[in-house]
């Protein structure tokens, strides 16, 4: 006699984290995160796939029995990183984790930015300072000749702990860059203006192609373009210029990215450089570009074994 299998396997599990497990209405950053979760899941289920979803750090979840873990909204990550690291170690011994757990460990700590710099990747111009480094603000300011400055922990999410610094401010504020100094590794960027002019683009990346863009713009009064500061979202429709950069600085990870974000600023003359990459748990607005859920499922299923 045949029994049917008790546990039988999911093709795709999403995961999230437990804030944004269950969707209580009227918030619309939880309904966004929703609306992304149901383009996703209806275009990996066109594809025949069966999908589940579940947070990082469920204790009663088999991660044996899905045969792709999917990191997307996992926003509370930093907060508590050695735990979500040893999670998604132990997930990757047993299944296919996407992105790629070496892509997510080295895109987790931002001095990746030198590793990609190293390989003609045009960066926002960055000192790397190590946790406990003997420096200071002042010494820093001088030696890069930047007057105002952006500092912001190696490991963070959402602007945490980003703070910008005007020459004047550097004395009052040398104490605070000297707690985070002590407690992980920083980088100090010089302040660039155009981010409260034109702001800061997003272009999209899934398997190694560029399928949407949004434009980031920081509210009246600030730089942080997140809106969790009061930043606003505006249609972009990037140049070729910028997509070959967007899918260049995407080339050069070392694992290839099933899918990510990839952020640029531009200097003074209008050059896009690089502010960040995101592969390990993106914001990547599918709700602009519906259509690209599509392009996204693509991706994800040739992880599927």
């Amino acid at each position: 006699m045949n029994f049917p299998n008790a546990n039988p396997m999911t093709d795709i599990t999403i995961v999230t984290c437990k804030k944004y497990l269950h969707n209580k209405g009227g918030d619309l950053y939880v309904n966004n995160i929703f609306l992304e979760y149901q383009l996703l899941k209806d275009a990996l289920e066109a594809l025949g796939l069966k999908v589940k979803r579940t947070y990082w750090n469920d204790p009663e979840y088999d991660w044996s029995q899905t045969k792709v873990a999917v990191i997307r909204t996992v926003w509370d990550y930093f907060e508590n990183f050695h735990a979500f690291n040893r999670w998604m170690v132990s997930t990757a011994a047993v299944t296919n984790l996407v992105n790629p757990l070496p892509l997510q460990q080295w895109n987790s700590h931002k001095f990746y930015l030198n590793d990609l710099a190293e390989k003609g990747v045009r960066i926002v111009p960055t000192a790397f300072v190590q946790k406990g480094s003997a420096t200071s603000l002042r010494e820093i300011s001088e030696e890069k000749g930047w007057k105002n400055m952006v500092i912001k922990p190696a490991v963070s999410a959402a602007a945490f702990h980003t703070y910008k610094i005007s020459v004047e401010d550097i004395e009052a504020k040398e104490d605070l860059f000297q707690q985070l100094l002590a407690a992980r590794d920083m980088l100090l960027q010089p302040f660039i203006s155009t981010i409260t002019t034109k702001g800061e683009a997003s272009l999209m990346v899934f398997n190694g192609q560029f399928t949407h863009a949004i434009l980031k713009k920081a509210k009246q009064g600030d730089f942080r373009v997140q809106d969790d500061y009061g930043g606003t979202v505006h249609d972009y429709t990037p140049s070729q210029k910028e997509i070959q950069f967007a899918e260049f600085a995407n080339a050069q990870c070392p694992v290839p990215p099933a899918y990510g974000r990839v952020d640029v600023v531009w200097d003074e003359a209008g050059n896009p450089m690089l502010s960040e990459m995101e592969f390990l748990d993106p914001e990547i607005w599918l709700r602009n570009a519906p259509e690209s859920a599509k392009s996204l499922a693509e991706a994800i299923a040739q992880y599927v074994s």
